[in-house]
């Protein structure tokens, strides 16, 4: 969940490397670090406690010329938050530093090996071993710094993504990977190293995935070498990145978790370019025209998802299981690899990931893989693990998300699951052809109907203004519209820090309403569809124990409109793409709480936007 950068060429590394770190903050954010091989052959190591703008006044006045280096943003997992335990980490002899994402879960017995053998550590990270173990194997048996590399490698159990200078060497980084991606940019004479494209595609739109267990050896005068650990080496295969550097940047918006929330109906409209078609009556995924005999004779279709893309996952069992007549099962990865799943080779596993990277989901994927299900990737980054583990699957098209709490991306995954739903229905002939019209000109409608949406947002900005007293939320909502309450209840917890708990209206009753008084806001989604009358029934319920309800009704509703103390009134649509709808106002809604109490709306403490660590 770190952001590795890399910098080797002709120009001063410093400002490539902190222009990096900023864009990968998302990854993390409670301390920063730089490691630089000066123009006079010093190996500078300057790292701080915080985010990188304090390590910019941390290296104020000290020696930052070189132009060869790397740099860390860190989310902690070994040693807590703090200068000590931020990355780079030298060496004991100080003529290594290296920087680490992942965790290396064998540790502890490496460390207490080295210590026998006289090595001290000044931190409590995991990271301090391992530049450890590469020094140890390098000087005694006088080997090159790949091969000690290869060699420290071998004994590692875990996940890592590491880049390695050698003060003695300042024509060379060493960069390798195991489950934690790492991106190598080839420029003109010059190379960069990331966790993901954003901080290269300002310089190159030329890069190369690295794969589990490859090396790459990046020299300032030589091609990219790639190695296995067994010093076999690979052919790199450079793709070609497309990406707007406008999306990366706020564009005026005070927050981008604001920004993404207001792209979502282009967003949307990007998801559907070439997939459906002009006169909205065909929907084409090539993913299920390449696989469509795979994907029609599955008897079950497992969803392994974590976070918002488990939420967008509940979403789309409905939505499959509705149009399709296929069972659906949807899990937390996390938990889904470690339970010994039933699975073989008539099942299809649909894995969501926006970053393709979440690590308990490759690992269900690979899980998956090795018992002989076919698995489909529905993903935002394009080239990350995830589409690469998957035997096909859909990109949601959304563009960069960097705000931590997930916005664009939640409602492009519903997008996808609801245009794979509608494929696989009309070639399994079990949705009738009115419906499949119905529903994919009401889909079509979506971006512009957001855009309605999101002139509510001062309205909603106002609102907000009276709850930022609340320690605790609840959320209903039934059918279709269960999951955007789970999805609504964690965005206020994720951003504003204030308790928030989603459930089905239906089981209010059986429990949560013990909670309810005149000082808990409940947040009712409640849109003119089947289940209305019910849902009237779960407000008047509330009302009657003094609640304060926040509904999301119908434009011109005229029943919970009187009984509800808050009305939030939203277009039109069909029950099954009301989610697409009702997300964004419970997007607005939590942004604005989380504002008005002054918190850090993109950067939420202890969270990450890409949780590559179990």
């Amino acid at each position: 969940m770190c952001g590795i950068v890399g910098y080797i060429g002709k120009r001063e590394a410093y400002p490539i490397l902190i222009k990096g770190l900023k864009r990968l903050e998302y990854r993390g954010y409670d301390s920063a670090g730089v490691a630089i091989i000066s123009n006079n052959q010093q190996l500078n190591v300057y790292k701080t406690k915080g985010k990188v703008t304090d390590l910019e006044n941390f290296v104020t006045q000290k020696d930052i010329s070189g132009n060869i280096g790397i740099a860390h943003t860190r989310w902690a997992t070994h040693g807590e938050p703090c200068s000590v335990n931020a990355h780079p980490h030298y060496s004991s002899s100080e003529t290594l530093a290296l920087i680490h994402n992942g965790i290396i879960e064998n540790y502890a017995v490496l460390k207490e090996k080295l210590q026998a053998k006289g090595y001290t550590f000044k931190s409590n990270t995991d990271t301090e071993v391992l530049v450890q173990l590469i020094e140890y194997m390098k000087v005694t048996n006088h080997l090159d710094l790949l091969t000690a590399v290869q060699l420290a490698l071998r004994e590692v159990i875990g996940a890592y993504a590491i880049a390695v200078l050698e003060k003695d060497h300042p024509d060379e980084i060493i960069a390798a990977r195991k489950s934690s991606p790492l991106v190598v940019g080839i420029g003109a004479d010059e190379f960069f190293l990331a966790s993901d494209a954003t901080p290269i595609v300002e310089y190159t739109d030329k890069v190369v995935y690295l794969e589990d267990e490859e090396i790459a050896v990046i020299h300032r005068d030589k091609e990219l070498k790639v190695v296995n650990l067994n010093n076999v080496e690979m052919t790199p295969e450079v793709t070609k990145v497309e990406m707007n550097l406008g999306q990366l940047e706020k564009e005026g918006y005070p927050h981008f978790m604001l920004k993404e929330i207001f792209e979502q109906p282009g967003c949307i409209h990007d998801c559907m370019r070439g997939r459906i078609n002009i006169d909205g009556n065909s929907v084409v995924l090539s993913a299920v025209i390449d696989y469509k005999e795979k994907l029609l004779k599955a008897k079950r279709f497992i969803i392994v998802a974590c976070g918002t893309s488990w939420h967008a996952g509940l979403i789309g069992k409905h939505l499959i299981e509705s149009f399709c007549r296929i069972p659906v099962e949807v899990e937390y990865a996390s938990e889904f690899r470690y339970r010994d799943p039933v699975i073989d080779e008539n099942d299809v596993v649909i894995a969501i990931s926006q970053s393709g990277e979440t690590a308990d989901t490759l690992a269900a994927v690979e899980l998956a893989k090795s018992r002989g299900a076919f698995i489909y990737g529905i993903c935002n980054a394009i080239g990350s693990s995830i589409p690469r583990a998957t035997h096909t699957g859909s990109y949601i098209h959304v563009g960069p998300e960097i705000g931590v709490a997930s916005t664009k991306a939640f409602t492009g995954q519903v997008t996808v699951l609801t245009m794979l739903a509608l494929t696989l229905a009309r070639e399994k002939r079990t949705i009738g052809e009115a419906q499949f019209l119905k529903v994919v000109h009401e889909l079509n409608g979506i971006p512009e109907k957001m855009k309605q949406v999101l002139k509510l947002n001062d309205k909603i900005a106002e609102l907000s203004k009276i709850f930022t007293y609340a320690h605790n939320f609840i959320y209903l909502g039934r059918g279709y519209s269960y999951p955007v309450a789970l999805e609504g209840a964690l965005k206020l917890k994720e951003i504003s820090y204030i308790h928030a708990e989603g459930y089905p209206a239906a089981e209010m009753k059986h429990g949560p309403i013990a909670l309810v008084d005149a000082e808990m806001p409940v947040v009712v989604i409640a849109t003119q569809n089947g289940l209305y009358e019910k849902v009237l029934s779960n407000i008047q319920e509330i009302k009657a124990r003094k609640g304060r309800v926040i509904a999301l009704v119908t434009e011109g509703d005229t029943v919970i409109s009187k009984i509800a103390d808050y009305c939030i009134e939203l277009p039109q649509t069909i029950e099954c793409l009301d989610p697409l709808i009702t997300t964004v106002p419970l997007q607005m809604l939590a942004y604005h709480v989380a504002v008005c109490k002054g918190m850090d709306v993109d950067q939420p403490r202890n969270l990450a936007k890409s949780v590559t660590v179990e």
